[in-house]
């Protein structure tokens, strides 16, 4: 049997930027930033009391009144409906309300997210712990009382991970092959990469893949700041977010949902789909070193991009045929923490050798935040759109660059590379804690 080609078809995003792809494209390219007080939460008392949060949303505008059936959802699960929405209308499946078109089989359409858990219904849950304590013990009927009192049966069922994904597939009608990962920081890239497989070897004609996640409350804050990986510059929010400075100290929390149509090549030209990219190749590794350190020599991140350039068919070390770096937009994992930017550089040149200077390799957390669990599903579609347009997008508050950061990161302005042959091929990659490492490689589509 021959190999089966995977494209995409449909990409839809809610960030705290904006939901509209294109919109939010032309923010990025600008140099825009999302981040700003926390409001979602009093976060006064917190180190960090920032973050880049999702403002003026509302679930109805995509998806009308049968967004009601999921109004008791949390927060990650609507920002998955919403982007989903999106991706599906584009793909041409069906329309933003879920509505399959015509011989579309939707036992071959599947489902593979990375979501993250539901939004913690914090206060009352604090209450009961609180109420319930008596001396050095739990009065565990007095607690009992307090949570059945004030906390909510479908509120606390919504925490669980699985809930997006059951959301997400009722609403589309999607009945093939459904999962969902949480790989920490990796998610979405690995459940766009495992969509990708399942498709090449015949499993689903289509893969809806993603992932959607905030951690924009007081246990999701105060767990990243006890672990010393959150920017403290609480006089200058916009400004914290500085991937490959030398000054860096930490990442910046995000928000959102990032959505995209994977399809196997023949399916899609059948139905006429207009194609995005084509996947060209996907890699994933592990440290096996320590749940939140990365193993320092980089070796976990760079088997994953050289696995997915080898899936591709490129020689990351040798030029293109028009003489230009084989792959000509890395997307950085670019946390802005000290560890990681200097140890994906040098995972970069290890991969790349002679070639790493020739790349752009640039970081969209500095204006997006980091949104965890959703950030590589949000950082594909920038590869897509950088492809599509020929535009580099900016890392933001890169002052004084770091020594070993010393590749060309593309500081403050976007990087026009339309009259230099445009973008072909683009890598995205995602790593997180745990040592889980993803990289995924999208090139122009062509018969």
């Amino acid at each position: 049997m021959s190999e089966r080609r995977v494209v995409i078809t449909g990409m839809g995003w809610v960030t705290p930027l904006g939901c509209d792809v294109d919109a939010v494209w032309a923010r990025l390219l600008a140099g825009e930033s999302g981040v700003g007080p926390v409001t979602r939460c009093d976060a006064r008392t917190f180190a960090t009391n920032f973050a880049a949060e999702v403002e003026d949303f509302a679930l109805r505008d995509f998806l009308g009144e049968r967004a009601a059936r999921h109004a008791g959802a949390g927060e990650s699960t609507k920002f998955a409906l919403a982007a989903a929405s999106r991706a599906w209308a584009g793909s041409g499946l069906g329309t933003p309300a879920g509505d399959l078109v015509a011989d579309v089989d939707p036992r071959r359409i599947g489902l593979y997210l990375g979501a993250g858990e539901g939004s913690l219904d914090y206060e009352n849950f604090m209450a009961a712990n609180i109420g319930g304590w008596a001396g050095d013990a739990v009065d565990g009927r007095r607690w009992a009382e307090i949570a059945q009192a004030r906390m909510s049966a479908v509120a606390e069922i919504e925490q669980e991970p699985h809930l997006t994904l059951s959301h997400v597939a009722s609403a589309f009608g999607l009945r093939g092959p459904a999962m969902n990962c949480m790989t920490a920081c990796a998610a979405s890239t690995q459940a766009m990469g495992e969509a990708y497989e399942i498709i090449r070897r015949g499993d689903a004609d289509v893969m809806m893949s993603g992932g959607a996640h905030s951690m924009i409350h007081p246990l999701g804050m105060t767990g990243f700041i006890r672990l010393t990986a959150m920017s403290t510059r609480r006089d200058d929010p916009e400004g914290a977010s500085r991937p490959f400075d030398v000054s860096r100290d930490g990442f910046v929390m995000g928000e959102g949902a990032g959505m995209l149509m994977l399809e196997e090549l023949g399916h899609a030209r059948a139905r006429g789909a207009e194609i995005l990219c084509e996947i060209a190749g996907y890699g994933s590794t592990a440290d096996a070193y320590r749940i939140t350190d990365i193993e320092p020599a980089g070796r976990g991140g760079a088997g994953a991009m050289a696995e997915a350039l080898r899936k591709a068919g490129i020689d990351p070390t040798r030029p293109d045929d028009r003489g230009r770096a084989p792959v000509q937009y890395v997307s950085a994992h670019g946390t802005g923490t000290q560890e990681n930017d200097s140890i994906e550089t040098n995972a970069v040149r290890t991969v790349f050798g002679p070639m790493a200077q020739e790349l752009c390799f640039t970081s969209v957390k500095s204006m997006l935040g980091h949104l965890i669990q959703a950030a590589g599903a949000v950082e594909l579609i920038t590869c897509i759109k950088a492809i599509e347009t020929g535009m580099i997008p900016p890392t933001r508050n890169l002052r004084s660059p770091d020594p070993k950061c010393d590749l060309d990161h593309v500081p403050h302005q976007a990087k026009d590379l339309r009259d230099a042959g445009g973008v072909d091929v683009c890598l995205s990659n995602s790593f997180g804690f745990g040592g889980q490492n993803d990289s995924m490689c999208v090139r122009r589509y062509a018969e």
